[in-house]
């Protein structure tokens, strides 16, 4: 199996649960995901999983969103069941998941972090760099963290550098600027 495919998860955390916000048991949550508009609207059911792990937790009730309203760098949504601050308190800190079958389609340039992570690094001379370690979300761009025989590189995930991302043979051809890769 090529490198970047090795782990499909079924669910994908598309929000964490900050924390409560007024006494009405609505919840401040921070998107993780580039398509919020199809997850953060009511009817949408998601799943909880603690900080600390990497998929939602079967003990933890899933919650179906009944409002939600943009507020600051996230949203502020309210859930059946949860009526007041305490109850919304218990709920914090944790992540919300989706399963990926439910998530919108990705656009042909877009991927999803675990498809990247794995895949073996090239420049376009055919020169190996390494292997994607992580995904950091950043802004202006996300940045791969790609570890390399003896060192590690930080390469912006920007058109005029990734040149080329291919997921079936598990492969990323950059075109380093001078001096990207010394540094």
């Amino acid at each position: 199996m090529p490198p970047g495919e090795h782990s499909h998860p079924r669910h994908l955390a598309v929000g964490y649960l900050a924390k409560a916000h007024g006494t009405k048991g609505e919840l401040f949550v921070r998107p993780l995901t580039d398509h919020p508009e199809g997850t953060y609207v009511p009817g949408v059911v998601v799943l909880l999983g603690h900080v600390e792990a990497e998929a939602p937790d079967p003990d933890l009730p899933p919650l179906r969103i009944q409002a939600v309203r943009p507020f600051r760098d996230g949203y502020l949504a309210t859930f059946h069941g949860v009526e007041d601050r305490t109850q919304a308190e218990l709920l914090c800190p944790t992540y919300a998941y989706r399963d990926v079958s439910e998530l919108e389609p990705l656009a042909d340039d877009e991927w999803f972090e675990y498809q990247i992570v794995g895949m073996e690094v090239f420049t376009v001379e055919g020169m190996r760099v390494g292997t994607v370690t992580h995904v950091h979300d950043l802004r202006p761009a996300e940045l791969l963290e790609v570890r390399g025989e003896d060192k590690e590189y930080m390469i912006p995930f920007l058109d005029e550098i990734v040149r080329e991302v291919d997921t079936g043979e598990g492969r990323i051809v950059i075109d380093p600027p001078d001096g990207l890769l010394e540094l």
